[in-house]
C-alpha cells in the first residue's frame, strides 16, 4: 500500500505534514538513498526514508502534551538564526513530539505536541473550525463598533478575508490608555490577530492563547504536562463535528483575573 511521503514523516513523529514538506523542498529527505524534492511524492512499505541522513520509522506509541509556551521562543523544532525554540522546554519528553502549529516569537499560552501526524492534520484543518481563544491588550480603547467590525468578518487582509469571530471580556485600564480583551478564532492565518487590530488601528500588546477547543491553560509558565485520554477524545470528537462545536461540554475558561489568582495560590503552595 502506497502512502504519501510528508504523511509517512508525520506519522513518524519527526514534524507535522506542512513542516514534513518543508523538509522535503529544502533537500532534507531521502528515499532508497535518493534525495527527493517533489511534494506529492508516494512510498510503500519496503521504502528506506532518511531524514537529514537519519533512517526513520512510523512510531505507533501516539502521545499528546501541551506547552505554556512563553515569549522569546519560536514554535520550530530548530532555528537557523540560533534563537530559543519550545523543543528546549520538551527536551525531557521521552518520545520525539513537535508542536502543532505555531505561536508568535511574541505570543505566550497553550501549544499542543504530538507524534501523531493524523491528530496534528485534524487541528489544524481550517474547515473543522476548532476554536483557539485568546486573551489581548491592546493600546488605546477599542470602540464597539472596532469589536463590531471585527467580529462580523470579511476584513480583505490581502491573502485572506477575516472569518468571523468572538470578542468578549472587553475591559478597559484605569488609565483609559490600553483595553484587554479575549477573542475566539477558529483558523489561524500568520499573525492574524495582530493584523486585525492593526487594521482598526489598535496596536497588540501582549497576546496568549489560552483555550484549543475543549483544552484550556492550566499550568504555569514554562511548564508541560500529557494531555488526558478525554481530552485528546474530546479534540478528536470536535475536529469531527466542525461547527457542532459548542453542543460538546467545554470546561469552566478563567478569566485573566481568575487564572492570575490561581497561579499565584499555587506559587504559595
Amino acid at each position: 500500500m502506497e502512502t504519501r511521503l510528508n504523511k509517512y514523516i508525520a506519522q513518524s513523529g519527526i514534524a507535522s505534514r506542512r513542516d514534513a514538506d518543508e523538509l522535503i523542498k529544502s533537500g532534507r529527505v531521502s528515499v532508497n538513498g535518493k534525495v527527493i524534492k517533489e511534494l506529492g511524492t508516494t512510498i510503500d512499505s519496503l521504502d528506506k526514508v532518511y531524514v537529514d541522513g537519519t533512517l526513520i520509522s512510523i512510531n505507533e506509541n501516539k502521545v499528546y502534551y501541551m506547552l505554556y509556551k512563553p515569549t522569546g521562543y519560536v514554535s520550530m523544532t530548530r532555528d537557523d538564526r540560533g534563537r530559543k525554540t519550545v523543543m528546549d522546554l520538551v527536551k525531557d519528553i521521552p518520545e520525539s513530539v513537535y508542536p502543532i502549529g505555531r505561536l508568535d516569537y511574541d505570543t505566550s499560552g497553550l501549544l499542543l505536541f504530538t507524534n501523531d501526524g493524523d491528530f496534528s492534520n485534524m487541528i489544524l484543518k481550517p474547515s473543522h473550525e476548532i476554536e483557539k481563544e485568546y486573551e489581548v491588550r491592546v493600546k488605546g480603547l477599542l470602540r464597539r463598533s472596532e469589536s463590531e467590525e471585527l467580529s462580523k468578518g470579511g476584513i480583505n487582509m490581502g491573502e485572506f478575508i477575516s472569518k468571523p469571530l468572538k470578542i468578549f471580556n472587553v475591559e478597559y485600564s484605569k488609565e483609559k490608555t490600553s483595553t484587554t480583551l479575549n477573542i475566539i478564532i477558529t483558523e489561524g492565518k500568520n499573525r492574524e490577530i495582530r493584523r486585525l487590530f492593526d487594521h482598526v488601528d489598535h496596536q497588540v500588546v501582549s497576546l496568549k492563547r489560552v483555550r484549543i477547543g475543549n483544552v484550556s491553560l492550566d499550568i504555569r509558565v514554562g511548564e508541560y504536562r500529557r494531555l488526558k485520554p478525554f481530552e485528546v477524545k474530546l479534540l478528536k470528537l470536535l475536529s469531527i463535528n466542525g461547527k457542532k462545536e459548542e453542543k460538546i461540554k467545554k470546561p469552566k475558561i478563567l478569566s485573566g483575573k481568575e487564572r492570575a489568582a490561581l497561579e499565584a495560590k499555587k506559587d504559595k503552595n
